[in-house]
């Protein structure tokens, strides 16, 4: 008895040799692997949908010693087989499944920041990175057994959300008969001040707040490429790195229902033939308004159904992938056969309809033996369904993202990445000058709280109506990395070209003539850094000197505005396993 439980214990053991296993969205992993997959050296797990359980990297053999691998000794975290069975079972079901038992381990990883000034953020889930200190601590777990995969990975998080200066909200409080409307006194001092009623807080009230979330929590069951999960793992679409459009890990989880199809390769019926890759995915979720939007409580929650496809060319055209992504929201206590399958009718209703949609388009093209790759995501909010006017005017309710990326590697110790993004979320010019009334890109007139969950964007971290140009240098080294970037940023011009340019034409005739001066601008300039204290614990750090000039949307007069200058600091840790 003795001798097999030694024999077992050795089994486990030689068993647990480390594998590369999934990673969440965004963390220092992630952002490795992409470096090494611009050079070859690892293959991307996704085409177009992406949630840490889809998001399983793996190495080609070369890399686990190539040189171009600047950090192959350091530990990215690892998923242990802790059983094996001697003889598998072979037969049609099963060889759909992993007959083994995995382990993996997340952190713990514990972030925290501080703004001097004013908010500073993004793609960081429910935390809220106010003025003040923030905080956020991950860890969890994930267990992969003949075909079942359970992850538990909560995200704890405070806000010391200390006062600062922002625009008055633009939420009414009295109708026109002087009655008090549904909105409540916190949408009037702390909500959004763009051109709808959006739950997008600017300040989310005035004390301190701490923040459970179920962050990447799921069950789910796959059986080969087929796959179905319930939880709240957070879901990025398309190929942007920093500002997508549709979809990002911005915002605070939702519980989900998911199925569809992972990436897998598609073969020609009895020829044989290899035609690319395909990935495929549905979803439904529960969106929540936050506490600064209204009293309403019959339109706390919202329904939002998805659908992503992406499909990867093969041969001469190998690296390329072109993606399709659509979006739905509508009212939940409406929910209905139709508002649960609209999602994949090819009719656009357009804003008549009683729902919310966007869509984009992705284009991605990845260069291994250049380190290259250049990618797209254009977008449409509601539309006319018109096709004449579609052909006469493309551009209505359009948003877009671009960028490139490039990796070098100047010895086996060093390597760069260098990232170029370039996001537009403004309004196209026809509603500027032409559509008599207010709208922007992440709000619609049936889903008051906008494109949001629990007040946060879902989409694009820098929010609606405005535009980001982004350029980083990431420099690789066998005990982490330094990065150094700048950034532009418009927030919200929808609001200055609508709001303040009427405004602006009742002043004309007393001689003022601000509007164009209240535009809004932000530069940002970062360096962050990441080390390798010991193989296994990792140490972040990271400065960002922000300027935002008119942080107020006012000025006194035409070419001069205010400047509010925000320092963020943060600091970090992480055990890999």
């Amino acid at each position: 008895m003795k001798h097999r439980l030694i024999c077992s214990l050795l089994a486990i053991y030689a068993a647990s040799l480390p594998i590369f296993s999934q990673e969440a969205l965004k963390s220092t992993e992630e952002e490795y692997y992409d470096f090494l997959s611009l050079q070859g050296l690892a293959e991307r797990p996704t085409l177009g949908y992406r949630t840490l359980s889809d998001n399983e990297w793996i190495l080609t053999e070369d890399a686990k010693t190539a040189d171009e691998n600047v950090w192959k000794n350091n530990s990215l975290g690892s998923k242990w087989t802790v059983y094996e069975p001697a003889q598998k079972i072979d037969n049609f079901f099963t060889r759909g499944i992993d007959q083994s038992i995995k382990v993996k381990a997340y952190g713990p990883e514990w972030y925290n920041s501080y703004n001097t000034a004013a908010p500073y953020g993004q793609n960081d889930g429910a935390l809220w990175q106010g003025k003040g200190f923030n905080s956020s601590l991950t860890a969890g777990a994930r267990l992969e057994a003949y075909g079942l995969e359970v992850t538990f990975k909560p995200q704890l998080s405070f806000s010391q959300n200390r006062e600062f200066d922002y625009i008055k909200p633009n939420y009414p409080t009295v109708d026109e008969n002087n009655n008090l409307t549904i909105y409540n006194e916190k949408a009037d001092t702390y909500g959004y001040y763009g051109v709808q009623f959006i739950d997008a807080p600017q300040r989310f009230g005035d004390k301190a707040f701490w923040t459970y979330d179920w962050g990447d929590t799921e069950i789910r069951y796959s059986w080969h490429s087929v796959t179905a999960g319930v939880g709240t793992q957070a879901i990025w679409l398309g190929p942007a790195r920093l500002n997508p459009i549709i979809h990002s890990n911005n915002a605070p989880s939702y519980p989900k229902l998911d199925v569809g199809l992972r990436k897998t390769a598609i073969y020609m019926p009895y020829f044989g033939w290899y035609l690319g890759d395909f990935e495929g995915r549905a979803w439904w979720g529960k969106l929540t308004e936050s506490d600064y939007f209204d009293n309403d409580t019959n339109n706390d929650s919202n329904l939002i159904a998805g659908m992503a496809a992406t499909y990867a060319f093969p041969g001469i055209f190998d690296g390329l992938s072109i993606g399709f992504n659509r979006i739905m929201l509508s009212k939940w206590n409406d929910i209905s056969s139709y508002s649960l399958t609209r999602v994949f009718l090819p009719k656009m209703d357009g804003g008549y309809d009683a729902a919310d949609q966007r869509f984009s388009f992705t284009f991605d093209y990845i260069l291994p033996k250049a380190g290259f790759e250049v990618y797209l995501e254009w977008a449409r909010n509601d539309f006319s369904p018109d096709m004449d006017y579609i052909i006469r005017y493309p551009f209505h309710t359009q948003a877009w993202t671009f960028g490139a990326e490039k990796a070098f590697n100047f010895s086996p110790k060093y390597g760069l990445k260098v990232l170029l993004e370039l996001t537009y979320l403004e309004n196209s010019a026809d509603y500027d000058r032409l559509i008599n009334w207010y709208t922007t890109f992440y709000s619609h007139s049936e889903i008051t709280q906008g494109h949001t969950n629990r007040g946060q964007w879902l989409g694009a971290g820098i929010g609606t109506g405005g535009n980001s140009q982004y350029l980083g240098f990431e420099f690789f080294h066998p005990k982490g990395s330094v990065t150094l970037f700048a950034q532009r940023r418009n927030p919200d011009l929808d609001y200055t070209m609508y709001i303040d340019a009427k405004n602006d034409a009742t002043n004309i005739s007393n001689g003022i003539f601000n509007a164009e001066g209240n535009i809004r601008c932000n530069l940002d300039f970062g360096i962050s850094t990441i080390y390798y204290f010991t193989q296994n614990i990792m140490l972040s750090g990271a400065f960002v000197f922000e300027d935002e000039r008119n942080p107020l949307n006012k000025t006194e007069s035409f070419g001069e505005s205010d400047h509010r200058y925000n320092c963020s600091f943060s600091l970090g840790t992480k055990y890999s396993f």
